[in-house]
């Protein structure tokens, strides 16, 4: 769970964003009169750029809830705020903008970069409670545990299919399928044929973590045997919108008498292992 300075950085910046909006946007003229500049032809588009940056304010604001959560927001608002003064250094060097203007970039972007970047860092690095693991596997004496990616993950698609496909051979001994997922609604795995599978919804990736399984490299969630793979299974299984941690690497356990007796770890988000023979 994100700390609270973090929630407090992110509803401050989508408060000054919405105000920073609404002032540009009713008076556009007002940041060049004060910094001595010529006013723009077009104030219109200035108003535009008043509007985009107000509504990133609703974005910070709404990700202050859960900012480990809504990481994307914030890289999107990191991003923005890292460019943005490179470009007005630019534009000043070259005598286009008021050095004065600058202003707006420190109050802006420049303030707000490192709270953004731990924020970012956070994300990638939490652990969090892994929960009881013991109490989990004691529940689940005989079971092949699936760990999916996020829901619109076309390779999470395939998994289910490839669950679904083999499911009477994994449950011919017994064994009970339990899909560990962070997002995805009852009509989601319904089109799969899963709807009466044990599912365990795990949003913070409680178990996850307890049982291991690690966040992506940029190598095992976009390399380019991951990218071949994901176009051959685009074809076939298509892809949604990300419902969960983009960076969730999955994996497959077989537990027996409260025990993990197999294991499939994914190196990357392209493998696809045989679940019959895991089980």
């Amino acid at each position: 769970m994100a700390p609270l300075w973090m929630k407090r950085w992110l509803l401050a910046a989508g408060i000054y964003n919405i105000a920073w909006g609404l002032l540009v946007g009713l008076w556009p003229n007002l940041m060049f009169d004060w910094a001595g500049m010529e006013r723009p032809n077009y104030p219109e588009l200035w108003q535009c750029i008043a509007m985009i940056v107000g509504v990133y304010g609703v974005g910070y604001a709404a990700a202050s809830l859960d900012p480990y959560r809504h990481w994307p927001i914030v890289l999107v608002g990191f991003l923005g705020k890292l460019f943005g003064p490179i470009g007005f250094v630019q534009a000043a060097v070259e005598g286009r903008f008021s050095w004065w203007f600058g202003v707006n970039n420190i109050t802006n972007d420049l303030i707000w970069l490192i709270p953004f970047a731990l924020i970012l860092k956070g994300a990638w690095t939490d652990r969090g409670p892994v929960g009881d693991l013991g109490s989990f596997l004691a529940g689940h004496r005989n079971a092949l545990v699936v760990f999916l990616r996020h829901a619109g993950c076309t390779f999470c698609r395939e998994t289910l299919a490839d669950v679904a496909r083999q499911r009477k051979q994994i449950e011919a001994d017994g064994t009970k399928i339990v899909l560990v997922h962070m997002g995805g609604s009852d009509a989601f795995f319904a089109q799969y044929g899963l709807a009466d599978v044990e599912r365990v919804h795990d949003p913070e990736r409680a178990l996850y973590k307890a049982f291991g399984l690690q966040r992506g490299s940029v190598w095992q969630l976009l390399g380019p045997s991951v990218w071949w793979r994901g176009v051959l299974a685009w074809r076939k299984h298509g892809v949604g919108f990300l419902e969960g941690d983009g960076f969730q690497m999955p994996g497959a356990f077989l537990v027996k008498s409260g025990k993990i007796v197999k294991e499939y770890r994914h190196q990357t988000a392209g493998d696809r292992p045989d679940y019959c023979q895991l089980s």
